[in-house]
């Protein structure tokens, strides 16, 4: 990461809406210097990239956390000035990073707010998620926020947000202040999931039981921990039987589905080595390393070999293009996926846009 990069916040002053965002600058760049683009072509084939890691904020919800808005502050350590810029600009650096389409997220700061407060601020981020989507259907779909620490709640927010405001499925969080996903509370809300066929990201946040061994060099707290949350999480949707009870439900997770599929096979043997530790009441209906191929992944995994690995372990069907951007992790996405050679055209342009299309039904 180079010392010019920083952090900005993008605004569209008319539908009140804000992004954060950063590397808009260098994307504007890259596209004036020749870098990625659009249109994407694989072997001379026009294809549309959909970017299903993509994350926003709103000035509105930030209002509404008060003096409590430490989630709205860039976490950068390289986070310099900030600025608001137009709707504009966000559409530039799509432009130059080869993205048609960004699937908008907004990563849950608001599963300990009492019950008021976060129905007040998953109502603005939805409102304003559709308003969005609704101005720009081409270039932009939305997950829509839920108060998972209400499960009856968060049931009714997901089916506003599908029947009523055209977004797309849920962002949610790694768990919910401390609960996992696999607790039985929340199991109306993975029923309604299914019934709607709406699409959760799992994406996710902090850690803080692990915040003393993780201080330190090189930002560890994000660096190893959000991967391991991701990991846990799936793991006990898997080890619960979560997956087992609604096998319909469609989960993408970022950052790669961070360690497990990468270290999947351990999770075969554990309970054949150990049955002690686990239940017996607990029978699950395959081997855990078979519910990975009904788990989407997104591909900010940096390397082709990393790449190459994750499409041998859960199968190209299963991987949509990610890039977290407006934070700047992987500025061209696009070229990432292009660069892993293992893959064919045809995977490739699944990755970039067909999986993406098929799993939201997206007019392409």
């Amino acid at each position: 990461m180079t010392s010019r990069r920083y952090f900005l916040k993008t605004v569209a002053a008319a539908a009140g809406m804000a992004f954060c965002s950063c590397a808009l600058l260098d994307a504007a760049r890259a596209q004036q210097s020749g870098g990625p683009r659009l249109p994407v072509m694989v072997n001379g084939k026009r294809v549309k990239t959909v970017d299903v890691h993509a994350h926003c904020l709103f000035h509105e919800a930030e209002k509404l956390m008060g003096d409590d808005n430490a989630a709205f502050k860039s976490p950068m350590p390289e986070a310099g000035k900030q600025v608001f810029i137009t709707l504009d600009e966000r559409l530039k650096a799509m432009d130059a990073q080869g993205v048609d389409m960004e699937v908008l997220s907004i990563n849950p700061f608001w599963y300990r707010k009492d019950r008021d407060l976060a129905a007040e601020i998953v109502r603005v981020q939805n409102e304003k998620l559709a308003e969005l989507c609704a101005s720009k259907p081409d270039r932009f779909a939305a997950f829509a926020s839920l108060a998972l620490q209400f499960p009856d709640l968060a049931a009714e927010q997901l089916e506003t947000a599908i029947k009523k405001q055209g977004l797309r499925g849920a962002a949610i969080g790694g768990n919910v202040a401390g609960d996992e996903f696999a607790d039985p509370k929340f199991h109306p809300v993975w029923a309604k999931a299914e019934e709607l066929g709406a699409v959760l990201f799992i994406h996710p946040q902090t850690t803080p039981e692990l915040a003393k061994r993780l201080k330190g060099n090189s930002w560890l707290t994000n660096a190893i921990a959000l991967p391991t949350e991701t990991t846990i999480a799936l793991s006990h949707l898997i080890f619960e039987g979560t997956l087992d009870r609604f096998p319909g439900l469609k989960i993408i997770s970022a950052h790669g589905g961070g360690y497990l599929p990468h270290y999947a096979d351990r999770s075969d043997h554990a309970c054949l080595t150990n049955p002690a530790g686990c239940d017996p009441n607990i029978k699950l209906q395959k081997k855990p390393t078979e519910y990975l191929k009904q788990l989407y992944f997104d591909s900010l995994i940096f390397s082709p070999e990393a790449l190459r690995h994750l499409a041998a372990q859960v199968g190209v069907s299963q991987i949509m293009l990610g890039s977290d951007h407006p934070y700047p992790w992987q500025d061209h996405p696009v070229d990432a996926v292009m660069a892993t050679t293992s893959l064919g055209d045809d995977e490739k342009i699944a990755i970039l846009g067909g999986n993406a299309a098929r799993v939201f039904n997206l007019s392409m």
